[in-house]
C-alpha cells in the first residue's frame, strides 16, 4: 500500500503536539520493555503494520526477546513468559484498545491494582491511548514499514 499522505507534512503543528505527548509517554517512568510490549500488543489489535514494525524493532534494541514478541498475540497461553505485572498491563491494553461501547468490567481494573500504583495506572492508560492514536494515524493514512520485500 502506498501512503495516502504524510501527516507530519500535512499538519506539522498538530503532529508536533502528538510528538510532545509521545515524548512524555516515553519518559513516564514505566519500564521501557513494558511500554514496548503494550505498544506492540495495541498495534497488533489495531492492525498497524508500521507501528508493529517500529515497536518490535525498538523493543529488540532495548533487549526484548523475539520469542516473547512472537507470542504476544497469544500471551495468555504463553503467560509463563510474562511477569504478573506485564500480564496485567497486556490485559488492560486489550480492554482499553477494544472499547466497544460497554463499560470496562471492574475486575479488569482491579487486576491492575496489585501491580501498579494509581499514578502508574494513569501512565499505562496514556501509553495505551498514545499507541491507539498512532495506529489511528498510521492505518488510515497507509503508513507502511520500511522493509524490503522478499
Amino acid at each position: 500500500m502506498t501512503a495516502r499522505l504524510n501527516a507530519r507534512e500535512a499538519a506539522p503543528d498538530i503532529m508536533k503536539a502528538v510528538g510532545a505527548l509521545h515524548l512524555a509517554v516515553e519518559n513516564s517512568g514505566l519500564e521501557k520493555s513494558l511500554i514496548e510490549l503494550v505498544k506492540i500488543r495495541g498495534s497488533q489489535i489495531n492492525g498497524c503494520a508500521y507501528c508493529i514494525h517500529q515497536h518490535t524493532s525498538d523493543a529488540r534494541k532495548a533487549g526484548e526477546r523475539d520469542e516473547r514478541m512472537l507470542l504476544l498475540p497469544v500471551w495468555r497461553e504463553a503467560r509463563h513468559l510474562f511477569t504478573p505485572r506485564e500480564q496485567a498491563a497486556l490485559a488492560w491494553t486489550e480492554v482499553v484498545t477494544q472499547l466497544d461501547g460497554q463499560p470496562i468490567p471492574e475486575a479488569e481494573f482491579a487486576a491492575l491494582q496489585p501491580h501498579f500504583t494509581e499514578a502508574e495506572i494513569v501512565k499505562l492508560t496514556v501509553v495505551i491511548g498514545m499507541i491507539n492514536l498512532w495506529n489511528r494515524i498510521g492505518v488510515p493514512f497507509g503508513m507502511t514499514p520500511d522493509v524490503k520485500a522478499a
